[in-house]
C-alpha cells in the first residue's frame, strides 16, 4: 500500500512539474524558405516568358495611364461656368390635420384633436376652422373635409 501511494505521489509530482515547464512552440514550426522577389530563372525559355510578361505588364500600365489622361479633362478657364437656375423655393405649409366626417350626419365632423363632434355646416370643404373646444390661444385648427 505504501508503495502504491509513493508511486502515485511521484507521478503527480512529475505531471505538475511538466505542466509548469514552458513549452517551446517555435521548435514545432516548419521553417519555410521564402523565395526572393528577384530570383533568377534557370532555363532560357522561362527567362523569355518572364521577359514577355514584364513587357505586357508595362504596356498595360502605360495604357491605363494614357486612358486616365484622356478621361481627365482640364477645366476650361476661358469660359466662366454658368450657374444652373435654382428651382423656386416653395414655402412649407404647416401640417394641418383634416377632420373626419360623421357617417350619416352631413355638416358634422369629428375633431382630429380630441375626437369630439363639431358642427361645420356652412363651411366649404378645405376651409381652415378653429376647434371650438380649445381656447383661441391654443391655435388648434383643422380643415373641413
Amino acid at each position: 500500500m505504501n508503495f502504491r501511494l509513493t508511486t502515485a505521489l511521484a507521478a503527480l509530482l512529475c505531471v505538475s512539474l511538466a505542466a509548469c515547464y514552458p513549452y517551446d512552440e517555435s521548435r514545432d514550426r516548419r521553417r519555410v524558405q521564402k523565395k526572393p522577389e528577384n530570383a533568377s530563372v534557370t532555363s532560357v525559355e522561362q527567362q523569355k516568358l518572364q521577359a514577355q510578361r514584364d513587357e505586357l505588364k508595362k504596356k498595360e500600365e502605360a495604357a491605363k495611364k494614357e486612358e486616365l489622361k484622356e478621361t481627365t479633362v482640364a477645366p476650361d478657364t476661358s469660359v466662366p461656368p454658368t450657374e444652373a437656375p435654382k428651382p423656386p423655393v416653395e414655402e412649407k405649409k404647416p401640417d394641418i390635420p383634416v377632420a373626419n366626417k360623421v357617417p350619416g350626419k352631413d355638416g358634422y365632423v369629428f375633431s382630429p384633436f380630441n375626437n369630439k363632434l363639431i358642427d361645420v355646416r356652412g363651411y366649404a370643404p378645405g376651409t381652415l376652422v378653429a376647434d371650438p373646444t380649445y381656447p383661441e390661444s391654443a391655435k388648434k385648427h383643422f380643415r373641413v373635409p
